[in-house]
């Protein structure tokens, strides 16, 4: 899977110029494989990042600034988004990628799959939850409590 970055090699706009090397900067921070998209000199380029954008993240004048990044086809958001996602520490995520082992997202996503109780885990239901896990065990304990005070009562 490859990171396309949509940008213009030739903006006006600092702003624009400071987000995409913000972008850029990250993803070579954390060594993610991307490709460079030019937009002002290509308009093979322009033409793809606009169809592809969705409708819903368009702006209102309906035409994306760059920075603008897709994992292959699959658009994945502008620099908000982005900045977003590295606030949240979810880069990995937001690009559709797996985080590296030993990485703060990698963590979190371990914590959010895994209740550990005891000597075992419990797995979460398909949608993430934990309730249903932690229920489970609260019943179990419930019910050991329950038949430890039947055997008391009869002895």
């Amino acid at each position: 899977m490859v990171i396309k970055v949509f940008l213009a090699s030739s903006s006006g706009s600092t702003a624009i110029k400071k987000k995409q090397q913000d972008v850029v900067g990250f993803l070579e921070a954390l060594k993610v494989d991307y490709t460079q998209l030019d937009i002002a000199c290509n308009e093979e380029n322009r033409m793809w990042m606009r169809q592809n954008v969705p409708e819903e993240k368009k702006p209102t004048n309906g035409i994306p600034l760059p920075p603008q990044i897709f994992n292959e086809e699959n658009y994945c958001g502008d620099y908000d988004t982005f900045f977003d996602a590295k606030e949240d520490n979810s880069v990995y995520a937001f690009l559709g990628l797996p985080p590296p082992p030993g990485s703060k997202e990698a963590e979190q996503a371990d914590k959010v799959h895994i209740v550990e109780n005891g000597n075992h885990a419990e797995e979460t239901n398909a949608e993430g939850n934990l309730v249903d896990s932690i229920a489970r065990v609260e019943e179990e304990e419930g019910q050991e409590e329950a038949d430890d005070d039947r055997e008391e009562e009869a002895e």
